[in-house]
């Protein structure tokens, strides 16, 4: 039987190849600058909750006015329905929210390294549920690459966890209260990453309205959560804008870029892809962390340093394929 002939990839597909690379880039960049743009603009005054609402309302006005740019307002308003959002953008945004809350459980049980490990195991999730809800198959050569990045990834979690000392709790309680939080956080995950993945691809939910319509209904979560919360009291006490200074908004717009940026990787590349890019962003902050710190990268960080790089080029360069039979 004759070989056949490799398909030709025509400048469509080039396209989008070049905007997944430049998006997974961008994301990289900015996950790795946001700590420390973070930890340098933003005072330790700031209540946490004014600013992920300042950020999820700079996310809403950003995507407004990209959709404008191209020039889907008018169409949107005409398509736009709720039960629609609520389906594509509303449970992935209460499963984020159902999520963030078990971390916060977990991480109040949990050393920093047993919680940063396990917290890992969300790319193994993703990868699960993306095959479940979406029916794409990971080529062997894949699966042995996301093991690569999970272990590059927990390498750097004992690497950043280790010198934050262990808790000496019932080991009843951090079953209960540790470690069975975070695991059904990672599931959430994954859930909610493949959830994303197919409104996108498969309802043909543009990343932009994705991102509006998730950060509205988050936005009402942590509302409705700070009614009885130490955050709600300070708000209440002290103002919204209680040790903002102009520097502030910095890191909110960064993130709120960085928020865009997700809707666009998932969009075109894929949950998966998306934890690539998050684990690589890893030592993206090792690197900055030496440039404007003077911290030198740990030993953990050097060895994951070559296992993020293998991972990433083995994943790209075996893709799954079909075997077309014999005839």
């Amino acid at each position: 039987m004759a070989a056949t002939k490799p398909k030709a990839s025509t400048p469509s597909s080039q396209t989008a190849s070049s905007r997944v690379w430049l998006y997974s880039l961008l994301l990289t960049l900015q996950y790795g600058a946001q700590p420390l743009i973070s930890k340098r603009f933003v005072r330790r005054e700031v209540i946490v909750t004014s600013s992920v609402l300042a950020c999820e309302i700079t996310k809403v006005i950003c995507a407004l006015i990209l959709i404008t740019r191209d020039g889907g307002l008018k169409r949107l308003f005409k398509e736009w329905t709720l039960v629609g959002a609520l389906t594509a953008s509303g449970l992935p945004a209460a499963i984020y929210a159902l999520q963030n809350s078990l971390l916060q459980i977990s991480y109040k049980n949990l050393d920093s390294l047993t919680f940063s490990m396990l917290n890992q195991t969300k790319l193994f999730f993703t990868a699960l549920f993306t095959y479940i809800i979406l029916g794409q198959k990971q080529s062997i050569q894949q699966i042995g690459a996301l093991f690569m990045l999970i272990m590059a990834a927990v390498l750097l979690s004992i690497g950043e966890g280790s010198s934050k000392g262990s808790t000496s709790q019932d080991p009843d309680l951090i079953l209960l209260y540790g470690i069975v939080p975070v695991l059904v956080a990672s599931v959430l995950s994954g859930l909610a990453s493949a959830l994303c993945q197919w409104a996108s691809q498969v309802k043909k939910h543009t990343s932009y309205l994705m991102t509006v319509e998730m950060s509205i209904v988050g936005s009402l979560c942590l509302l409705v959560s700070t009614y009885k919360s130490p955050d709600g009291e300070a708000i209440k006490q002290h103002g919204f804008f209680y040790g903002w200074t102009p520097l502030t908004l910095i890191p909110i717009m960064f993130n709120a870029l960085g928020g865009i940026l997700v809707g666009l990787v998932t969009s075109y590349a894929g949950g998966v892809r998306k934890g690539f890019v998050i684990v690589s962003a890893l030592l993206v902050t090792a690197i900055l962390q030496f440039i404007f710190d003077g911290k030198p990268p740990s030993l953990y960080c050097l060895l994951a340093l070559p296992l993020v790089i293998s991972s990433i080029s083995i994943y790209q360069k075996y893709p799954y394929g079909v075997k077309k039979k014999e005839s």
